[in-house]
């Protein structure tokens, strides 16, 4: 497995131009932020009908899948894996929170799409592919390199 360093090496080679960074910095947050609200929207009910699964602790999809990708950032160092943790619980917290005014899979698919367009506009920029479009690990690699970029780390 590549180290963390190797992985934002990689990322960055695609990430170079100043108006591409800036556009990353705010939709990478945005699309992670709004993978979660979309999982958050599927309830809990659809795990204990479709799997026979119910626990109290877990509310909803959102829980599971991160305990899937905690485990990807664990794999890359201790300290990814809480800067992740904090970031995840500050969506989950986000994401409650947007809840309560209105449809959260509908607004969270609208953040979605949108932070996609500034995303595929950042890389017309750039001149160059999604890093992702390589390996679909980048899409985990992107919100810990802006993470790392903006707390300078």
């Amino acid at each position: 497995m590549k180290t963390a360093q190797q992985w934002f090496d990689e990322y960055a080679v695609s990430h170079q131009n100043e108006t591409n960074k800036t556009i990353h910095y705010i939709c990478v947050p945005a699309i992670f932020f709004s993978v979660i609200g979309l999982l958050f929207s599927i309830p809990n009910t659809f795990l204990k009908s479709t799997f026979g699964l119910y626990n109290p602790l877990i509310e909803n999809w959102a829980a599971i899948v991160a305990v899937f990708i905690f485990i990807f950032y664990l794999r890359l160092g201790f300290w990814h894996f809480l800067n992740m943790l904090f970031f995840t619980i500050l969506c989950i917290i986000g994401n409650y929170w947007l809840s309560g005014f209105g449809n959260l899979a509908l607004i969270s698919l609208a953040i979605f799409v949108i932070a996609w367009i500034g995303q595929f506009y950042g890389h017309k920029v750039e001149g160059k592919k999604p890093s992702f479009i390589k390996d679909l690990q980048f899409l985990l690699i992107g919100p810990l390199w802006v993470l790392k970029k903006l707390s300078k780390q």
